[in-house]
């Protein structure tokens, strides 16, 4: 089935080259210009994929990536102009799966959004981790603590199998990012970070659990499954 991707962007340059690009590499593209339409948009078109100007008219690009976040995991990729780290790790807290700087080539807007969409796709070899009070079920992207099922964007759970996958072993952000992207990219290293704090959020929200994951301070992180 093909999929649908849903490109917010108020330059309708970038939103004509993207969509050509992403057509072209066997897509289905749905577009919005204004970011007081985009939430009608997204419930409209239903896409497999949002890719989300953080800089939009009326409605900034963050508050549309909270809103989506309350009711959907679709994978975001959030597209800025702003070079700060802490402007692009903002967009990762509040649930964006990826970001791109631009400018930027297509053609690496085409592989981010097949990578993501690859993982979300896959049959995994292990369907289900389980780890203490943790069960992952990779076949469907879910997860569940005793019985309460957690929700989680697809990258959050990509993080999470990793670490639970092996219980006690120390990953490194450059390890996660080679398990979650396949390869490992160094200005996103910090970006891991936010995604863990996003979990352990997700994971306990009253804060008064052990963590189950843990910072191994100037190493990286371990899956207690506590």
């Amino acid at each position: 089935m093909t999929k649908k991707i849903l490109i917010i962007d108020d330059e309708i340059k970038i939103v004509e080259i993207c969509r050509d690009y992403l057509q072209a590499a066997g897509f289905t593209v749905a577009s919005e210009t204004d970011g007081l339409n985009a939430l009608e948009k997204f419930h409209a078109e239903k896409p497999d994929l949002v890719v989300l100007d953080l800089m939009l008219p009326n409605v900034d690009g963050l508050d549309i990536c909270r809103e989506i976040r309350r009711e959907s995991n679709v994978p975001i990729i959030m597209l800025t102009a702003r070079v700060e780290e802490s402007d692009k790790l903002v967009g990762l807290e509040l649930g964006a799966d990826d970001y791109i700087t631009k400018p930027f080539s297509p053609r690496e807007l085409v592989a981010r959004v097949r990578t993501i969409l690859r993982r979300v796709q896959m049959d995994p070899v292990v369907d289900v981790i389980r780890s203490g009070r943790y069960t992952l079920d990779r076949g469907r992207y879910l997860v569940f603590i005793d019985d309460r099922e957690i929700a989680l964007t697809p990258t959050e759970f990509e993080i999470l199998a990793t670490l639970a996958s092996q219980p006690g072993r120390i990953f490194s952000r450059a390890q996660i990012l080679i398990a979650v992207r396949g390869v490992a990219f160094e200005s996103y290293e910090r970006a891991i970070d936010s995604h863990i704090r996003n979990l352990r959020k997700k994971l306990d929200p009253t804060g008064q659990e052990p963590e189950c994951i843990v910072t191994v301070h100037g190493v990286g992180y371990k899956f207690t499954g506590r």
